[in-house]
């Protein structure tokens, strides 16, 4: 008898002129999924890295240990922040479109991820962002008009025009500035969250990264230092089906979830539904109070869908089914947290398209003022003299003599 090995190659679940296809997520029932407590040992709650934690049931009811208990204000909030993070994607695509900003990534679908544990964090507590987590920013109180700025490249521009759109950052905000190169920002968070023990500080540091970013070596350094040293860190897998055009069992979603990557490495891993609001902040709570109490690191694995392209570069059409967003099993974040607050009887659809129509009226107010500050294609712009800044901290004598020289040119 011959036998031979066989190379495996991770199959995409429907690509184009196929239907859709969910079935290998892996779901759990709402409030099917025990809650340790906070102190618990990383061996001793492996569960969290296979089951699904999840709060809203199909009626929209909040049900089972990881319910929140939200007040209904703060919930509110929360869907605020979800709009208009979606009314700002959306005016910035069409932007895009338009040719008046470069490029833009949308986050459709993913809008809880950011929201959610936002909310879920101190203000203190210090964000190390992917170029999805938008929310953040908005969470964090962020003006428009700065992030419009940012993808001006103009003379508001925070990043001053050294930074791709969408590489925001926020000094005021506690939120890092977003990396091209992908992962890098798993260790550097982990490396402020060892700072701030070393300090006696209680704030934690959290950090995104796609479920395809997880195959690069930063996330296993990342890992690997939280846990010798128990770093007060939570790092979040955003495991939103692709990695641009390439499907998640590549990056080794197919054999086990990205969360049980956690365990490995004596951390508490747990999988959550990415799309549930009140889900999302409980595990991000329960995370950062292991953290503050001293218990360790958590990796956390929110089980989503990009609902849109990965950016304006990219057409999905080209690689996965038609219409595949419309039969995500875990549904909409933004239409489930509404229906949750209308059967609470604390929203109406009416009050829902008032809240529209007022958010989509401020970022157009913030569109007209963010180009007073120069456009691409119309002035003011960025003095030239900044290219020689923001570099050393005593500027070195060449670069004194090619400024000269510039200003010279100049003048």
């Amino acid at each position: 008898m011959n036998t031979h090995s066989r190379l495996h190659l991770p199959r995409a679940p429907a690509r184009p002129g196929e239907a859709p296809d969910f079935s290998y997520v892996h779901l759990s029932a709402a409030g099917a999924v025990s809650r340790p407590d906070v102190n618990a040992r990383a061996r001793d709650i492996g569960f969290l890295a296979v089951e699904l934690v999840r709060v809203l049931d199909d009626a929209d009811r909040a049900v089972g240990p990881w319910h929140p208990h939200l007040d209904a204000a703060e919930l509110q909030v929360g869907l605020r922040h979800m709009l208009l993070t979606r009314i700002y994607d959306d005016r910035m695509q069409r932007t895009q479109r338009a040719g008046k900003i470069s490029f833009y990534i949308r986050s459709l679908g993913e809008e809880a991820v950011s929201v959610a544990q936002c909310m879920a964090l101190r203000p203190a507590d210090m964000l190390f962002p992917s170029y999805r987590n938008q929310g953040l920013q908005i969470a964090r109180g962020i003006p428009l008009v700065d992030l419009m700025c940012q993808l001006l490249s103009n003379t508001r521009d925070m990043c001053k025009g050294r930074q791709l759109p969408v590489m925001y950052h926020s000094k005021a905000g506690n939120i890092f500035s977003i990396s091209g190169n992908l992962a890098t920002q798993f260790p550097q968070a982990v490396g402020w969250a060892m700072a701030a023990a070393i300090k006696g500080e209680d704030h934690v540091a959290a950090s995104w990264i796609g479920e395809g970013s997880s195959a690069e070596a930063d996330f296993h350094h990342a890992l690997l230092f939280a846990s010798v040293y128990q770093a007060p860190v939570i790092l979040n897998v955003v495991n939103n089906q692709w990695a641009i055009s390439t499907f998640q069992g590549y990056a080794g979603g197919e054999q086990r979830s990205f969360a049980a990557r956690g365990p490995g490495y004596g951390i508490a891993g747990i999988r959550v539904d990415g799309n549930d609001f009140l889900a999302v902040h409980a595990v991000t709570q329960w995370a950062a109070e292991r953290a503050r109490t001293g218990a360790g690191p958590t990796l956390i694995e929110l089980v989503t869908y990009r609902a849109a392209a990965h950016s304006t570069s990219d057409d999905p059409a080209r690689y996965r089914a038609k219409n595949d967003q419309e039969h995500w099993p875990l549904g909409d974040p933004i239409v489930r947290l509404k229906r949750h607050l209308i059967a609470l009887g604390e929203w109406s659809e009416e009050r829902h398209q008032a809240l529209f129509a007022e958010l989509e009226a401020l970022v157009a107010a913030s569109w007209k003022e963010a180009v007073t500050y120069g456009t691409m294609n119309e002035g003011p712009r960025l003095h030239a003299d900044l290219m020689f800044e923001d570099v050393f901290k005593e500027m070195p004598r060449h670069l004194q003599r090619q400024r000269a020289l510039m200003r010279a040119e100049r003048a």
